[in-house]
């Protein structure tokens, strides 16, 4: 499959990783693809600018700040974007630590500003690392899915078990309405990482014992 994955930060290198072992097509979008990182961190990696990002993947992933998706997604713009899957990823915070969305979510933005485009959200409730490694985990977590279109989803939990996340350890949560609540865990993610010392941890649903 080919992926153009928005931003070229630690998440989307750890996830342009991970799938390009997976025998994807990977590329990062930047705004400013001639730039290299400090210390070579995407040597290796195929960097394009934002709309080569977009026309190259069937499947597209905004890993981009919360705070600056919108901008990012509006210099592509709508037409480049229609009929995509977009795996959103972001998760905004303003400078004093707060959410950007606190009475929505990023991916509601996203996907009400792009109706043509298919907007799942998932992975913000683990570290880059945790992300494309849930075997470095004690135990398996749990992953979340919100989104409104069946087929993204299906294409988004496929990419998912390419990383190693099985189908029992993926939680579908409903309509993209739902991706609030993975957005808002990013409290209780800094609680628990400040708490344990570490973000290498994953939530986990416990379900009922049955009888």
């Amino acid at each position: 499959m080919r992926i153009g994955l928005l931003g070229t930060g630690n998440v989307a290198r750890a996830l342009a990783g991970g799938w390009r072992a997976a025998g994807h097509d990977v590329v990062l979008g930047s705004r400013s693809p001639d730039v290299r990182g400090a210390e070579g961190e995407l040597e290796g990696f195929v960097v394009v600018g934002l709309g080569g990002a977009a026309s190259h993947g069937e499947v597209l992933v905004n890993a981009t700040p919360g705070t600056a998706s919108m901008s990012v997604l509006n210099e592509i713009g709508a037409p480049a974007l229609a009929g995509k899957v977009l795996v959103d990823i972001g998760v905004g915070f303003t400078e004093r630590m707060e959410l950007s969305h606190p009475n929505y979510s990023l991916s509601e933005e996203i996907q009400a500003a792009f109706p043509d485009t298919h907007v799942v959200k998932t992975l913000a409730t683990v570290d880059s690392v945790v992300m494309t490694d849930p075997g470095s985990l004690a135990e398996a977590g749990t992953i979340f899915l919100s989104g409104d279109d069946a087929v993204a989803k299906r294409t988004t939990r496929r990419l998912l078990g390419d990383l190693g996340w099985t189908d029992a350890s993926q939680l579908d949560l409903g309509g993209i309405v739902t991706a609030r609540g993975q957005e808002h865990a990013a409290y209780l993610f800094m609680g628990v990482a400040e708490s344990i010392g570490t973000y290498g941890f994953s939530f986990k649903v416990v379900r009922p014992r049955t009888v």
